[in-house]
């Protein structure tokens, strides 16, 4: 693709492109870091951004830019084809899907899936080879599941849903349009409900419902728990990383971002917009308000005030726990000086 044709596209995006230079309006076959980028790809730069070395000396062919003097001059003055946008990174992104669009399998169904009578797969859906359809389960128009997806009975898939391979959908559960649910990833399946008797731990069943709102992803090995009686509840929009583990009948807003290893027991509610960083433990019927962040490995008890960062085990306020956090080192030397001070104290 030309540059000058990217730059086109990228005018309908949102990213907000300013003005470019397309200097020699380069042929781009791919994108890259850009310590790594050769000449025949794009790369970018973000406001701030301190690789303003590796622009000076990358070979990369075309680059985005904020509009920052300094990388604007040193992009003109190495010759290097340019856009100046508002938001670089998204720009990198839209650039990224038309450099690399996806192969969308074909509509159709696979002579090895394996699809019961009382299922409903709608027109426009590729069912790949060894997927398995229950009974009861709605495939919605132009859906896409890959090999050895299992959709149990009582299914709901809606509009342009991707289901990758080996991933499973237990019965009770309902995705709406547009959701991605990655490779291993298991979505209703039963919560860890016992109630605790004299001869051992008897099984809460677990009959209610997993809904996943419209453009939900679901990261590889992720699991998504069915509650014994009403709803686990994911907001539109939200993204969960890989491995992440949501208890049964949690609830989140839209738009919320989970990374990786986090772990929410069951009950727990988040807000719209809410943020847990890698490994962020949520204790059960913990409440944490809209916008609220929480940075690695917190352990959240409680509730978590909308708009607050938190940080550590249990979570307090960020900027306590980095002060905190900088106490900590200097615990043995403060140790040592009140030793010396009880020492010297007359009893």
């Amino acid at each position: 693709m030309r540059f000058s044709s990217l730059i086109k596209a990228l005018q309908q995006g949102q990213a907000g492109l300013k003005h470019c230079d397309q200097a020699g309006d380069p042929e781009l076959r791919g994108a890259a870091s850009l310590e790594q980028a050769d000449h025949d790809q794009l790369s970018f730069l973000e406001q701030g951004n301190v690789l303003t070395a590796a622009l000076e000396q990358s070979a990369v062919g075309a680059v985005l830019l904020p509009d920052q003097d300094d990388l604007i001059a040193m992009a003109s003055r190495r010759g290097l084809a340019y856009a100046v946008l508002a938001d670089p990174r998204l720009a990198f992104a839209e650039a990224l899907e038309l450099l690399h669009p996806r192969l969308r399998p074909l509509a159709g169904i696979h002579p090895t899936a394996v699809i019961d009578d009382r299922a409903v797969v709608a027109s426009g859906v590729s069912v790949g080879p060894r997927v398995c359809i229950g009974a009861g389960s709605q495939i919605g128009t132009d859906s896409v599941l890959h090999p050895g997806v299992v959709i149990y009975d009582d299914v709901l898939v809606g509009e342009g849903c991707e289901v990758h391979a080996n991933a499973v959908l237990h019965p009770g559960t309902r995705l709406g349009r547009g959701c991605v649910v990655h490779s291993t990833a298991v979505v209703g399946s039963e919560g860890f409900g016992f109630v605790p008797t004299a001869s051992g731990w008897r099984k809460m069943p677990q009959t209610g419902l997993v809904v996943l709102e419209d453009g939900v992803e679901v990261g590889c090995g992720s699991t998504i728990d069915r509650p014994s009686v009403g709803e686990t509840r994911i907001g539109a929009g939200t993204k969960i990383d890989n491995l992440v583990q949501v208890g049964h009948g949690v609830t989140t807003g839209r738009g919320c971002a989970l990374a990786s290893q986090v772990g929410i027991a069951g009950g727990a509610s988040l807000g719209h917009g809410v943020i847990l960083a890698g490994q962020v433990g949520v204790a059960n019927r913990s409440v944490i308000g809209d916008r609220a962040i929480a940075s690695s490995k917190s352990g959240i008890h409680g509730e978590v005030g909308a708009g607050e960062v938190v940080s550590g085990y249990p979570a307090i306020p960020n900027r306590l726990w980095l002060r905190c956090s900088a106490a900590f080192s200097k615990l043995p030397e403060i140790s040592k000086t009140l030793r010396e001070l009880k020492r010297k104290t007359p009893q």
